[in-house]
């Protein structure tokens, strides 16, 4: 395999540009004489927190990204990538407020996960299905009294089993631990099961329920927490679902290390973003109960990766993250065969404003 999109759309914060957070065009071709520059850009206006976009690029023009702060999130054309336009934004779908992950359901509809409901933090969200221009089709509420801290965060689809798994980290860190995930039906989101984790040997592993990913199988669901522990999901499509403990990273606190964010699946390797070591880790999940760790990418002790994006049908990742990783994006390669992970590029172009904060990011489709 090699490169595949000629671009990276990256999702800036900038809380003191007039001009709001932007989406930023990068050309990623390095045999292109802008190379490495940002070759368009698109603002919104408003200073919200540009955070998470959708994982990868769906099919068709449209990118969601999220001002998770704001409760707001822009839907962007980049039909044209060097004149990416926004289409329109959204910000509560009925009662649901605090958008902040997003898939793509088998229709190409958008599945999304809702932290809250009304203005305060005091009531869980839900599960929504939303047109491309962010209408609401329909939605279902998350709370159950089994996880009365939980919050929907991230998300994974399986169409072919009818189901969705949710997680349940509190975005707004105001002292919520939340241990479960949720498992939801497909075809109606009706809410079926909350599933509390099991702690690890530390005793904390289970607390902020980060991540959702589907494994290469397409049925085995493997989900990760902020305070760095694995978990394989069992029993989906059954009465009793279950977590089972398979591996944690190391981990402190917060505000000395940070905190195992994003992971990305491309073929059987898992790569996981660990800032507590400031490094990435790829697993062979080809037995998803026991993973194989298979190399290690260390980063500057002042590097906190944070969010990784697979490029789909090729071999990249974009990375980008905190610390001295804050105005970056870097561009790894991964092995196919072997699970070996290289730094290819570390970019810093002139960005449109002068304190950008980089956050989600996505490779370009062909």
């Amino acid at each position: 395999m090699g490169p595949v999109g000629q671009y990276v759309y990256v999702w800036v914060g900038d809380a003191e540009s007039p001009t709001g957070d932007y989406l930023a065009v990068l050309d990623i071709d390095s045999l292109s004489p802008t190379y490495g520059t940002v070759v368009a850009n698109v603002s919104t206006g408003r200073s919200g927190g540009a955070h998470h976009v959708e994982h990868v690029m769906p099919e068709g023009d449209r990118l969601l990204v999220n001002a998770f702060r704001a409760g707001e999130t822009f839907v962007i054309n980049v039909g044209d990538p060097r004149a990416p336009r926004i289409e329109t934004s959204f910000t509560n779908a009925g009662p649901y407020t605090f958008p902040h992950s997003f898939e793509r359901t088998p229709s190409g509809n958008v599945l999304a996960t809702f932290q809250n409901q009304g203005d305060g933090h005091g009531t869980p969200g839900g599960l929504v299905e939303l047109d491309l221009l962010g209408n609401m089709i329909r939605g279902s509420e998350a709370a159950d009294p089994i996880d009365p801290d939980l919050r929907p965060y991230s998300l994974a689809i399986l169409p072919g089993d009818d189901l969705v798994v949710t997680t349940t980290a509190d975005m707004q860190r105001s002292g919520l631990t939340p241990q479960s995930f949720q498992v939801w039906r497909l075809s109606d989101l009706a809410l079926l099961h909350t599933v509390l984790l099991p702690p690890g040997p530390r005793g904390d592993e289970n607390i902020d329920v980060a991540e959702a990913r589907v494994l290469e199988d397409g049925k085995t669901v493997i989900v990760t927490t902020f305070r760095c522990g694995m978990y394989r999901v069992e029993g989906l499509g059954t009465m009793k679902p279950s977590a089972r403990f398979i591996h944690a990273f190391p981990w402190g606190s917060y505000e000395k290390d940070a905190a195992c964010a994003l992971p990305v699946v491309m073929g059987r390797f898992w790569v996981q973003t660990v800032a507590p070591t400031h490094s990435l880790v790829v697993f062979d999940m080809s037995d998803p109960d026991r993973p194989i760790q298979v190399s290690e990418l260390q980063l500057g002790d002042a590097d906190l990766p944070h969010w990784i994006s697979g490029e789909v049908g090729g071999d990249r990742i974009v990375l980008t993250g905190q610390g001295t990783l804050s105005h970056k994006v870097l561009l790894l390669h991964l092995n196919r065969d072997t699970g070996a992970l290289t730094l290819t590029a570390e970019l810093t172009p002139a960005w449109p404003t002068g304190d950008p904060m980089p956050h989600g990011a996505v490779f370009s489709r062909p």
